[in-house]
């Protein structure tokens, strides 16, 4: 069999496909618009109402007796006690950032939090505050020195 007759025979089974998907569906189609009169119903409108009612669907403004299932409760991490941020502790954090240690380091061994650290390195004077850098000074002192004629007079 050849290239072109292998090409053909797939392009008739295609289309006999196509042609039995339209064929299933509409008598689908047939068979579904027949229900209501197959039951027993003079409408589509109370066969509907007939089915909800029948799969226990909920009425407008009225939820169901259905609970979702819940996840299984994680158990939670004990917290750790607060701690009390002591001249003393500030002392020794400051003491750790100046021997290089890093943040997680002295969360580590002092038992404090690591927003607290950064609280004391800021209070410290140790850490620049956000936005300072050597570009954003330069145009700081750019932006001074060049005063508009307009604001000058």
């Amino acid at each position: 069999m050849s290239f072109i007759d292998q090409l053909n025979q797939l392009t008739a089974a295609k289309a006999k496909l196509v042609a039995q998907e339209q064929a299933i569906f509409q008598a689908r189609e047939q068979a579904l618009a027949k229900l209501p009169a197959s039951h027993g119903y003079a409408d589509l409108n109370s066969f509907i109402k007939a089915l909800k009612a029948a799969a226990g669907a909920p009425r407008k403004g009225k939820k169901t007796g259905k609970v979702a299932a819940k996840a299984p409760k994680v158990e939670k991490l004990a917290k750790r006690p607060r701690a009390k941020i002591t001249s003393e502790l500030k002392q020794q954090v400051i003491a750790a950032i100046q021997e290089g240690k890093s943040g997680a380091e002295i969360v580590k061994v002092l038992g404090i939090s690591l927003p607290s650290v950064q609280n004391i390195k800021k209070e410290a004077g140790l850490v620049k505050a956000r936005g300072t850098s050597e570009a954003a000074s330069a145009t700081a002192v750019a932006n001074e020195t060049s005063v508009s004629p307009e604001v000058s007079a």
